[in-house]
């Protein structure tokens, strides 16, 4: 058995997510059922470093795997992306000690969130941003995401979906781009890992506060009470990114 790394990108508009379901498009599904051809058998267990969201997208997610035999690694990647759809591309190949496992061995993620600032939503980024119309005061969101950074409880920030109940994390930088050629705000968060729904929640109430519906350390607060209900609201899929993954 050969131990491999794979670092990928995918636009996740036409998977069910990351993880394998039954009857759907995904892409675990796709890259199983490559390898399982690839090595003549059914397919073959691949690993990755997180699960994402119908409708988000991987500029480097990460997966491992074992493949039978030996492969060169520049091999594997050719022949991987020979077999991938057009909304995947291997970016890179290693081989790595049997050790390294895709989520466990993983020390922390980087995302990205990007936000349409247009009156109406425009067909060409609608399914690569969230979109907010309404008026935003960026230094507001600015201060609030200095509450953002630093260990906290997320239990506020955490859709019920989770299986995890640990709802601490630490996040080491939290920061927003004022885009104003291609109007639109991008926010990333690094951090040593993130809850089911987490940034888009976290990225839903720092529009509300850019708006003034919500007090500039409005954060401090939910931290406390520790209620999903009162952090409400979840951006769109569409705008989110798993950027990179760091071990």
């Amino acid at each position: 058995m050969t131990h491999f790394k794979l670092t990928l990108a995918y636009d996740g508009t036409n998977f069910a997510g990351y993880q394998i379901q039954p009857h759907q498009r995904t892409v675990q599904g796709v890259l199983q059922k490559a390898l399982g051809k690839m090595a003549k058998v059914p397919a073959i267990h691949v690993d990755g470093s997180g699960r994402t969201d119908s409708g988000v997208h991987a500029l480097g997610q990460v997966v491992s795997f074992d493949y039978p035999g030996t492969l060169p690694a520049r091999s594997m990647m050719l022949a991987m992306n020979s077999l991938m759809p057009l909304d995947i591309e291997i970016l890179n190949a290693e081989i790595v000690p049997a050790t390294f496992h895709a989520r466990y061995s993983a020390k922390g993620k980087r995302y990205r969130y990007r936000v349409a600032r247009g009156r109406f939503t425009d067909p060409f980024k609608r399914l690569y941003t969230g979109h907010y119309p309404y008026q935003l005061d960026v230094a507001r969101i600015r201060l609030a995401l200095q509450d953002v950074v630093g260990t906290h409880d997320f239990t506020s920030f955490a859709a019920s979906g989770g299986v995890i109940e640990d709802k601490v994390r630490t996040i080491y930088e939290a920061t927003v781009q004022d885009d104003a050629a291609n109007n639109e705000l991008i926010f990333e968060f690094y951090g040593n890992g993130f809850l089911y729904n987490m940034v888009r929640i976290i990225v839903a109430t720092l529009l509300e506060i850019g708006n003034g519906r919500r007090d500039v350390h409005d954060f401090l607060r939910l931290y406390e009470v520790k209620d999903r209900q009162q952090a409400r609201g979840t951006a769109p899929a569409s705008g989110l990114y798993l950027k990179e993954v760091y071990y």
